[in-house]
């Protein structure tokens, strides 16, 4: 084996099948695809190698697996609880700016306001 036949395994042919083995194991464990679709893409897959596996890793979308919808739903908890105001004055001044750009209509602004104060008060 010659130093450019080692090249091309270890550089170019051994991710491609890393990747094209991705998508096969991903096909199996998505929990949103049924039958004759998870069907479909597996011979997509294995009959077009390159562009099958291109076709499904970018049209694949977030949170197909259970534990994706988890991480997901973690993070946007997190995020929220990072970065929501976590006191009253801070979050009056979120609303009113919210209003005055105009994201928020009246009725909105007033209801979120009422929540904001009464949860507040009690």
């Amino acid at each position: 084996m010659s130093f450019w036949d080692f090249f091309w395994l270890l550089v170019i042919w051994l991710p491609l099948m890393m990747v094209w083995m991705f998508a096969l194991f991903d096909i199996f464990r998505r929990d949103d695809l049924k039958g004759w679709l998870k069907a479909l893409w597996v011979v997509v897959v294995i009959l077009l190698p390159f562009f099958g596996t291109l076709i499904y890793l970018i049209a694949r979308p977030a949170g197909a697996t259970v534990a994706e919808r988890e991480a997901i739903d973690e993070s946007s908890r997190a995020f929220v609880a990072k970065y929501a105001p976590d006191n009253v004055a801070e979050q009056l001044r979120v609303l009113a700016d919210l209003h005055d750009r105009g994201k928020l209509t009246d009725t909105e602004f007033e209801t979120e306001k009422a929540r904001v104060l009464g949860a507040a008060a009690s």
